[in-house]
């Protein structure tokens, strides 16, 4: 079940932070009346006006907060994973050591023929 878990939340994740990144981008700056403050007779304060949230900033109030909830939880199954060997090398158990193989004599050298022309080879 774990091994299922950390995919999802991780899709969710990702999913969650690009609908945060365009929610934030699609919203109305409160700086944006910031000029128009100095001046030209705003009606709002300094920042904008303080009214209440509308649609986009409480979905993406939600959206943060899933955020958040979902980093908790990518941060807790990556610290609590088992112990289990992940790559082919870990998964080798070591073998225990070789014992030395007994030095078996050379075969002597067999005596050289009479008819043999190893004689004429120079050394």
């Amino acid at each position: 079940m774990e091994g299922m878990l950390f995919p999802l939340i991780l899709t969710v994740h990702i999913l969650v932070g690009v609908a945060v990144i365009g929610l934030v981008l699609l919203q109305h700056g409160k700086g944006a009346d910031m000029g128009a403050a100095f001046g030209s007779g705003s009606s709002g304060s300094l920042f904008g006006s303080s009214g209440s949230a509308n649609f986009l900033s409480r979905t993406t109030a939600v959206l943060a907060t899933v955020f958040f909830m979902t980093s908790l939880g990518l941060s807790y199954l990556a610290t609590n994973r088992s112990q289990e060997p992940t790559s082919v090398m870990e998964r080798v158990q070591s073998l225990p050591a070789a014992t030395p193989v007994e030095q078996v004599p050379a075969p002597a050298k067999p005596a050289a023929d009479a008819d043999s022309k190893a004689k004429e080879i120079p050394k």
